[in-house]
């Protein structure tokens, strides 16, 4: 009976688990930024148009994420308490990028069309790129590095 039920009970903590993740982030609004994260999300999103706020946790630590459309593309931008830039995530064009980046994307997608990609910077650095893949009714990401090599880690 044991063997039976313990499958059941991982996909119920799992389920619980991924419920619990996606209900930390919590929509607000500027006023509820604090000041330095006010003056980060500003001069992020000059010229741009904000169209969301959120805080979260990312490993037990909280951080803002600001959302915006720039020049018709989306840049959502993470900022920590104290004002720090954490991470920029910001569309590009697959095809403005280098042939190995693209080959590494298509190589990761194998059959999938690829429908949207963003560069990935942490602390000021590009670390990766991550592509939205659709094939069929599945949906998935990508990632390569950026020269387009294979990740060690998902970033």
């Amino acid at each position: 009976m044991l063997r039976r039920t313990l499958p059941l009970f991982a996909c119920i903590a799992l389920i619980s688990l991924c419920v619990a993740s996606n209900a930390a982030e919590k929509k607000i609004s500027k006023d509820a930024l604090p000041a330095a994260v006010q003056q980060t999300a500003a001069a992020q999103s000059a010229g741009a148009t904000i169209t969301g706020y959120s805080q979260d946790r990312e490993d037990g630590k909280l951080e803002y994420e600001v959302e915006m459309m720039v020049a018709g593309h989306s840049k959502d931008v993470t900022i920590a308490p104290d004002g720090q830039l954490l991470e920029v995530e910001e569309q590009v064009e697959l095809s403005t990028l280098a042939a190995s980046v693209q080959a590494g994307l298509h190589k990761k997608a194998g059959q999938g069309l690829i429908t949207k990609v963003e560069s990935l910077t942490k602390h000021g650095t590009l670390v990766a790129y991550e592509a939205q893949v659709h094939k069929g009714a599945r949906h998935f990401e990508v990632q390569v590095g950026s020269q387009g090599q294979t990740l060690a880690h998902e970033e």
